[in-house]
């Protein structure tokens, strides 16, 4: 009698194999558990995951539950370098802002600000999130209370982002030339760190955060030297909009207007982004004709529910081979 295969008999519990697949099925479980849409139920969904995956250097005030300190008096439409007086009291939490990228990639800051100190939670980090809105969420709470010694020692929270934010709020959005933003108002900063700023200052390109008239998604215009490029994240399904561009591409409609070009579009975060190249010589403003133009052909396109025509279906295939996904 020959001898029992030992084949399909599975690992022996308790050996380093048996081991070795039980952490891989925990970490896929654990995986399949993160949200695909980490900023899902934000009215300012769009705009976190445009700052995330490719806006260079723009902050946001936060809108908290938790009532904070009271806004400072703007005396000046020119900046001032002056902190003023502190306006926080004793057991009053931050002002919350959220910031592209922190010193050092780090997941949140708090520096001395006009009034108040100030927090910031960021959104370009190292090393990448396994769970991005726990992250988020634990660096937006320890932003709200930590002091300006403190280090974000990173780690979660036993809240929710819904518990922090008020959700419907959207951001006013300011794009920064530099970084300087990292830095207490008046801060005397030493030469090396000037000349960092300075290094960091020469990679962001110039951005413009366009409003259509709809207010849907986030369209982002950013001059990247021989031409200018549109990317819009927008927040309806993916398969809704791929559908939408084939109806348009079909009706020669896929387009913002003269000197303009569909070059495809990216997925990140859940979300799709319709991406044109623009002609370098117009500037963002000029575009919002076409803009609006594009905005409304494309919302009818979407409650368009009928199948696709043959060339539209062509047009659809088309357009996916011109399709990447970002993995920020």
């Amino acid at each position: 009698m020959g001898k029992k295969s030992k084949r399909g008999s599975g690992p022996r519990p308790g050996s380093n194999r048996a081991e070795r697949i039980a952490e891989r099925t925990a970490r896929q479980a654990a995986a399949a558990a993160v949200p695909k849409r980490p900023f899902d139920g934000l009215a300012a969904e769009c705009d976190l995951v445009a700052m995330r995956a490719f806006v260079a250097s723009a902050t946001a005030r936060l809108a908290l539950r938790e009532e904070g300190p009271p806004e400072p008096e703007l005396k000046s439409v020119v900046p001032d370098d002056d902190p003023g007086p502190s306006l926080q009291g004793k057991g009053v939490r931050n002002h919350v802002n959220v910031g592209t990228v922190l010193p050092g990639a780090v997941g949140a800051i708090v520096r001395d600000g006009k009034g108040a100190r100030e927090g910031f939670a960021g959104l370009q980090i190292d090393p990448e999130p396994a769970d991005i809105r726990a992250e988020f969420t634990a660096a937006v709470d320890w932003a709200a209370h930590a002091t300006t010694d403190e280090a974000f020692p990173g780690g979660a929270t036993d809240k929710t982002l819904d518990d922090l934010l008020d959700v419907g709020a959207a951001l006013d959005i300011t794009v920064h030339e530099d970084f300087s933003w990292w830095y207490a108002p008046g801060a005397k900063l030493d030469p090396a760190v000037q000349e960092m700023l300075s290094r960091a200052a020469e990679t962001i390109l110039p951005t413009t955060r366009l409003t259509p008239k709809s207010g849907v998604g986030a369209p982002w215009w950013v001059d990247a030297g021989d031409r200018a490029h549109l990317r819009w994240v927008r927040p309806e399904d993916e398969d809704q909009i791929m559908s939408a561009l084939a109806r348009l591409h079909a009706a020669g409609h896929l387009t913002l207007g003269e000197g303009s070009r569909f070059a495809g579009s990216f997925r990140t975060h859940g979300l799709l982004a319709p991406v044109f190249d623009l002609d370098i010589d117009k500037h963002a403003d000029e575009w919002y004709d076409g803009l609006d133009q594009f905005d409304a052909r494309l919302t009818e396109a979407i409650a368009d529910t009928s199948e696709l025509t043959a060339e539209q279906r062509r047009s659809r295939a088309g357009i996916r081979t011109r399709q990447v996904t970002l993995r920020i």
